[in-house]
């Protein structure tokens, strides 16, 4: 029986997932690993600890399954993205540890590029904000900042990657240096229209090409690893939300997943044809399979589950995250009661930084369940807002949204946020479908599958809910919303 790897390194932990050909997990390993904080609003990943535990996994998963490496036709790759390592050449060592996608030491290099009126020439190649979020300022403080890499770059002595071509690196003992489309829309040096790495910007930032990995189809060979006792197909590449795309079979035009974590990402697929987006959004690439590029709109939700955690350890009103589901439930509406989980401000389509955290419509009559009910409607009001945004940029009308993720499984929280889209939600079987696209890549570029409509036949539905919501409801529950959002926006910033 031959099965496909997943190797799914995350922000906190590194997997290893064993899928069949049905697409049903085998097998399934994980592993945390550290978070550094060396100073305020700094992340820091220890680059050599990520291999090893994401090496350590892949051989637990083979172990825990009884498979060995002939048993496995291919390995595909997610990863976290914009995480940024920068190592050398000929001892393959980091030079320092990798800045974290979450780390913010950029911010003041992305404010001079917003004061030489840059951004909007970044924007039209790479379809990003400019933000310390993203790969290009993170080698730009490297290069200015860790003791003679400025000069070892020059010569040609030092690669950089994001977590993908690292972890490809180690696969292959240092022979290949290579990403894929998805994760090279995500450094800020990628021009996503021509698909090459641009001059312009890397002169901006200050990366000599030398640096740079070779760029690859997302479905493709990478080339082999004889790490886990024999030779294995290294075969498919995809950042984390890329893959959950793929892995729920969203591979047409207007078809959106949103990945309900601590945070949401919501994507649209928009085909071959990359929007510019009106509100906010940021266009990426999706992946690209025989030479075929596609790509999407993506928004994120800064606070999600985040914000069921702070009613468990802010509140104290419920016991552990489960429980929220019960509490809401034990009341049919809010009571007038609105959360805005502006905790770390807003992201799409507002963009406010200032912004902060509200609860309002508070009465003598409010209780837990009111509150309870109305976080997971501040959760669910979120998306709604990033949603009709990708509908005003892309001139798609939603027809349903795949959700996955830990907080996907509250059937409350899905049934509200069918209610408010007012269009299905559908949740699948298999709902770890971040891995799932990365073997769902390497599988279709070994012929393990022979096309997507073989991968669409095993992707099955756990539960369709459907609106039940009357529209002046909706109107109302919106409304009240909208007049909510203005009071959280610029809290900050009003009362200094």
């Amino acid at each position: 029986m031959k099965y496909i790897l997943a190797l799914d390194q995350g922000t906190t932990s590194s997997r290893a997932i064993l899928f069949n050909h049905d697409g049903g997990i085998v097998a399934t390993a994980q592993k945390e690993f550290r978070q550094i904080f060396p100073k305020p609003g700094w992340v820091e990943h220890d680059a050599q600890e990520i291999w090893a535990t994401q090496a350590g996994v892949a051989s637990e998963v083979l172990h825990k399954a009884r498979a060995k490496a002939a048993d496995v036709a291919a390995i595909g790759i997610t990863n976290q993205r914009e995480t940024t390592v920068v190592w050398d050449r000929k001892t393959g060592k980091p030079i320092c540890n990798a800045i974290v996608w979450q780390d913010r030491r950029t911010a003041s290099i992305c404010d001079k590029l917003r004061a030489q009126k840059l951004d909007k020439l970044i924007q039209r190649k790479t379809g990003l904000i400019v933000d310390a979020y993203f790969s290009a300022t993170k080698v730009q403080w490297i290069l200015q900042n860790v003791k003679g890499a400025k000069a070892r770059a020059a010569k040609g002595e030092l690669a950089f990657g994001t977590i993908d071509s690292w972890l490809l690196w180690n696969l292959t003992g240092g022979k290949v240096h290579a990403t894929d489309v998805s994760n090279a829309s995500r450094t800020m040096l990628y021009d996503i229209r021509k698909g090459v790495w641009d001059d312009e910007l890397l002169k901006i930032f200050g990366v000599p090409r030398s640096m740079l990995p070779e760029v690859r189809d997302s479905s493709g060979e990478f080339g082999m690893t004889s790490l886990l006792g024999g030779s294995i197909h290294i075969a498919g590449i995809a950042g984390d939300q890329q893959s959950a795309l793929f892995g729920q079979i969203c591979t047409k035009p207007g078809m959106v997943k949103n990945t309900y974590g601590t945070g949401c990402f919501m994507l649209m697929n928009t085909g071959t044809k990359p929007i510019n987006s009106k509100n906010k959004l940021l266009t990426t690439v999706a992946w690209r399979i025989n030479g075929r590029t596609e790509y999407a709109l993506e928004g994120s939700v800064f606070i999600a589950g985040a914000a069921i955690q702070w009613l468990r350890d802010g509140l104290g009103i419920i016991r552990q995250s489960a429980d929220v589901e019960a509490l809401a439930a034990s009341v049919p509406d809010t009571g007038g009661v609105y959360l805005v989980p502006a905790f770390a401000g807003l992201g799409a389509p507002h963009w406010d930084a200032y912004a902060r955290g509200t609860l309002l419509g508070l009465t003598r009559g409010t209780t837990a369940a009111h509150i309870a009910r109305a976080t997971l409607e501040g959760i669910a009001l979120q998306v709604m807002d990033i949603l009709k945004a990708m509908e005003a940029d892309a001139g798609i009308k939603l027809k349903e949204l795949r959700v996955d993720g830990g907080a996907s499984v509250n059937n409350l929280l899905m049934q509200l946020q069918c209610d408010l889209l007012g269009v299905p939600v559908v949740r699948p079987k298999v709902n770890e479908t971040t891995a799932l696209g990365a073997a769902c890549l390497a599988g279709l570029a070994v012929g393990y599958w022979k096309n997507l409509d073989d991968i669409a036949k095993h992707w099955q539905v756990d539960r369709k809910f459907k609106p039940s919501m009357k529209a002046a409801a909706r109107t109302q529950i919106t409304q009240g919303w909208n007049r909510a959002l203005g009071r959280a926006k610029g809290w900050e910033e009003k009362s200094a």
